[in-house]
């Protein structure tokens, strides 16, 4: 008992200047930086898919050629499901196919068995209505390789207003709760500056690229697909803001 006594003691001298440093230190003329940030919840209105087709074949001319038509067949599918969709094609590859532990390697020629080309085709609608039927006519030619959900430019947009004041609400809440723990007035600080980042790190993040599928996964006749189901989501944006508050 006496030595949890004097343990209590020593930690409470040791703590007394610095509690009565805490509450004589001066506050006038005080800088401090406040960051503080906003958020903002919208349904995502917007859906971007990417579809390709591959194909592997002895003949590197063949497999071009399967390739080529799969996509072709596939952007008139689009086109025909979804006239508003913006298409994009990219990621044409070509490349050798070596009998598994062949591969060559300087001073030695690998065992060529085919050839595996492919490319690839997004499609960005805002038709989410139609997506799954969309999706599925076009899976009966290509492969879907990603399908992701976000907001339109012109709803992220809309929630500048909204996304802006809650950034400021929550920056006026933070200044409030270091004015009471420096024992100050909030009428006594004046907001200096605020910065609202522009540096583009708080934007969505493009999406990743997707594995490719197996060689040979979509080889064969068309048929029929059942559609797929999706669930859009909503998308949270978020703005960071720093104050820069002086006090008197």
């Amino acid at each position: 008992m006496r030595t949890r006594f004097a343990s209590a003691t020593l930690v409470a001298t040791l703590l007394f200047p610095l509690l009565a440093f805490a509450q004589s230190a001066s506050t006038s003329g005080a800088l401090v930086i406040v960051p503080a940030s906003g958020t903002v919840t919208r349904a995502n209105d917007e859906a971007y898919a990417t579809f390709m087709a591959e194909e592997q074949d002895k003949d590197k001319a063949v497999a071009a050629s399967r390739v080529n038509q799969k996509v072709r067949q596939g952007i008139e599918i689009l086109k025909r499901e979804d006239p508003q969709a913006r298409l994009k094609t990219r990621g044409y590859y070509t490349y050798p196919v070596y009998v598994s532990g062949s591969a060559p390697s300087p001073g030695k020629q690998g065992q060529l068995v085919g050839w595996r080309v492919g490319q690839y085709v997004e499609a960005t609608t805002s038709n989410l209505a139609g997506l799954q039927s969309t999706v599925a006519a076009a899976q009966s030619v290509l492969g879907l390789n990603g399908l992701r959900f976000g907001l339109s430019e012109k709803t992220a947009r809309s929630a500048d207003d909204e996304l802006i004041a809650s950034a400021y609400r929550h920056l006026t809440e933070r200044i409030a709760s270091i004015a009471r723990a420096m024992g100050r007035n909030l009428s006594e600080a004046a907001i200096d500056t605020v910065d609202y980042e522009g540096s583009g790190n708080y934007a969505q993040q493009p999406q990743a690229r997707m594995a490719a599928a197996p060689a040979g996964a979509y080889a064969g006749a068309a048929a029929q697909v059942e559609e797929p189901s999706f669930e859009p989501g909503e998308t949270t944006l978020t703005m960071r803001v720093v104050g820069r508050v002086k006090f008197k």
